[in-house]
């Protein structure tokens, strides 16, 4: 069975109206999707499921919460989101309502035991972004349930805040950095490309743009790509984020050097840009940024 980080499968979103259809979800026990339009002052969510409006009672809302390892935020922060489900069984209300009564914990066990847990360090999987904080950005990587990115692993060109790279909702490529016994950490700069991977895109004599992203004493470095920056010289006119259009005077494999000319700011702060994967798939057991024979060397073994 595949699993999905929650909201990018449609093919899940089954819309239900007769109680057949209902009672043969449960004996299938497949996976849905749904929107939740309430969670109650209990902390159930309820979802709409088209004909019928389902509950996930709060214990089944998301592994840990039984536990007490979530906190109920969890389930408050689903409202307008779509989550995973399978329908559990079938309750009439005091009004003789009918209720499908759903389970997400159940699809997310399932989801850990089948799919996470036997993720090895080095595989590249799809996930989306759930959430930006100045340290990292957290990521869904199947049926709703997180992990990490920190911010030095999302590039190799630095950034002051997440933002700068992704936006929530993003759907990405990652790959497993590091593996504990309670917690999974994942990269993607890995899979931007390595210094010549991005270097071959640009000529000595070009104007191109940038971002400049650090502005220090000595220089400004502005990034060309995610996993590339050159050092400009320092000018005052010039803001960190800012987007500029610069000249690239020199490109120096063997030191890891582009040096460049700013020619204009534009005093606008530059969004998240698509980000260009060179690897997207498969497994990796070690990535090389440098060139060979470079000075430094820059070098992941997974």
């Amino acid at each position: 069975m595949k699993y999905y980080p929650e909201g990018t499968a449609p093919s899940l979103r089954k819309r239900f109206y007769t109680v057949s259809e209902l009672k043969a979800a449960i004996k299938s026990r497949e996976i849905f999707e749904g929107r939740v339009v309430l969670c109650d002052s209990e902390h159930n969510l309820h979802v709409d499921l088209g004909g019928f409006r389902g509950i996930i009672p709060k214990n089944e809302g998301a592994l840990g919460i039984l536990e007490k390892t979530v906190r109920d935020i969890a389930l408050i922060s689903k409202v307008n989101r779509f989550v995973c489900f399978r329908i559990a069984a079938l309750h009439r209300d005091e009004k003789g309502t009918l209720i499908p009564v759903l389970s997400r914990r159940s699809v997310q066990l399932s989801c850990k035991n089948e799919y996470i847990d036997k993720l090895s360090q080095g595989d590249v999987i799809s996930a989306r972004v759930t959430r930006l904080e100045g340290f990292g950005a957290f990521i869904d990587i199947g049926a709703g349930l997180n992990s990490l990115i920190p911010i030095d692993m999302l590039s190799v060109s630095r950034i002051s805040h997440p933002r700068e790279r992704l936006y929530e909702g993003e759907l990405i490529k990652t790959v497993l950095k590091k593996r504990e016994a309670h917690k999974l950490t994942f990269s993607m700069r890995e899979l931007l490309g390595t210094w010549e991977e991005n270097a071959a895109a640009f000529n000595c004599g070009d104007t191109v743009t940038g971002v400049a992203r650090s502005i220090e004493s000595y220089g400004v470095f502005v990034e060309l790509t995610p996993n590339l920056a050159g050092l400009a010289e320092t000018t005052q006119s010039v803001e960190e984020g800012e987007r500029v259009s610069v000249l690239i005077k020199s490109i120096s494999p063997q030191r890891l050097k582009i040096k460049l000319t700013i020619i204009e700011g534009f005093k606008e702060k530059a969004p998240p840009e698509e980000l260009n994967y060179y690897i997207s798939g498969g497994r990796i057991d070690s990535w090389h940024y440098s060139p060979p024979g470079a000075e430094k060397q820059i070098v992941t073994e997974f």
